[in-house]
């Protein structure tokens, strides 16, 4: 824009240069010609610095203009750097409390899992046994069923401590009625036949309606005959057919009954 005034201003006076001599030549000895030249020039003068003024103006206004679009485009970008910097900042916050979000949730499922595994070690399960139903306590059943497995494998001396003690830990256990009769055949196993005869007696007279009893009274003759206790085998038997008389056991009874007379 400043490199266009001079430019016209030049191109002005290169075409009154140029018409000056001609005008000079044909009206030299012409006054009101010269007057008409002379005016016309300060016409010209004046009109060039006008519009060199006005030229000028709107360079200095486009300067302005630029000056002015530029702070606005220095403050946009300053904005944008602030709010940049703004947004992450807040995505970092963002990212961090996710992680505690999710650290939180960690520790509350770790807790939650923590608080269910102490539950299932003392809540009551559900025990189904020798055709009876009834709850124990996730220790007591362990304990029963490593016991059951000492017998399985004929280790019978430590089956018989493992049911004495499961007698004493749980002495109000629905397992009860099963170690009886269990401690009893380990008992003869051992044959230690008079301690056989007590859990078997004990579980006869405590749960006469057991499905286990008739077996024990059936064990209890067993033990009473390797005693050399024929008549109190005998009673023992007559007994098991009286009161179980469709039982298995005094099928079997019947039998050594007959042996026995």
């Amino acid at each position: 824009m400043n490199r266009s005034v001079p430019s016209l201003l030049s191109a002005a006076a290169l075409l009154v240069g140029s018409l000056w001599p001609l005008q000079a030549h044909a009206l030299f000895d012409d006054d009101e010609a010269r007057k008409a030249i002379i005016e016309l020039r300060n016409k010209f003068d004046t009109h060039s610095q006008s519009t060199a003024a006005s030229l000028s103006r709107m360079a200095q206004e486009v300067r302005d203009s630029q000056a002015t679009t530029q702070r606005s485009l220095l403050e946009l970008s300053n904005q944008n750097e602030q709010l940049s910097g703004e947004i992450a900042r807040l995505r970092g916050q963002n990212e961090q409390l996710a992680r505690e979000v999710s650290e939180l949730q960690r520790q509350q499922k770790d807790a939650q899992a923590g608080v269910d595994a102490r539950l299932r070690q003392v809540e009551p399960v559900p025990v189904s046994l020798d055709g009876r139903e009834f709850t124990a306590s996730p220790e007591e059943k362990r304990d029963f069923d490593a016991t059951m497995e000492l017998l399985r494998r004929s280790e019978f001396g430590p089956a018989a401590a493992g049911y004495a003690g499961l007698l004493r830990r749980y002495p109000d256990s629905g397992y009860t009625p099963s170690v009886l009769y269990w401690l009893g055949n380990a008992q003869y196993a051992n044959r230690a036949y008079k301690e056989s005869i007590e859990s078997h007696r004990r579980l006869a007279t405590q749960f006469p309606d057991h499905p286990r009893t008739p077996e024990a009274l059936l064990a209890m003759a067993n033990s009473q005959i390797e005693l050399k206790d024929s008549k109190a085998a005998r009673r023992t038997l007559e007994n098991l057919i009286k009161v179980y008389p469709r039982s298995e056991a005094a099928a079997a009874g019947r039998e050594r009954l007959a042996r026995l007379r």
